[in-house]
């Protein structure tokens, strides 16, 4: 894209605007991923689309974190929704937020006969907003996570 200025003469052309675009548009990004909290706390919820107890289905679950110096423990419960029916389950997550990065950690859901550990990554993508991936024996969802 061109820019003609008073300054330029015919034929020169002035790209500088579409730098300073660029440049902006980096520096928001930047801005975003650095305002990312290490250690949210308090209420939030989770929808996904996983794999448990040998069915396809989607999770909606809800917990309250309780945060320590980038290190979290997360509660939480919900209902899984597969064919036609419906089934609750809990868990479990203790995790580490990385700073500027993702939160790794390990949890247990519970439901049905046997509990079920898995470990657990999630991305942020804004502040109190990431996609998360779940995945352990016989177990595995992917979603996203509304709070902590």
């Amino acid at each position: 894209m061109c820019f003609h200025t008073p300054a330029l003469s015919e034929g020169e052309c002035d790209v500088m605007p579409s730098r300073l675009r660029t440049v902006s548009w980096a520096s928001s990004l930047i801005g975003l991923m650095i305002a990312v909290p290490a250690g949210a706390e308090g209420f939030g919820a989770e929808a996904g689309y996983g794999r448990a107890n040998g069915r396809w289905g989607a999770e909606i679950g809800a917990g309250y974190s309780l945060g320590l110096a980038g290190f979290s423990l997360t509660p939480g419960a919900g209902i899984y929704l597969r064919d036609g029916g419906t089934a609750a389950y809990g868990r479990i997550e203790a995790a580490y937020q990385i700073p500027m990065s993702l939160r790794i950690g390990a949890g247990v859901r519970i439901s049905g006969k046997d509990p079920r550990p898995y470990a657990t990554v999630a991305m942020p993508l804004l502040p109190g907003v990431a996609l998360k991936g779940n995945a352990g024996p016989k177990y595995i969802a992917a979603g996203i996570t509304l709070g902590y």
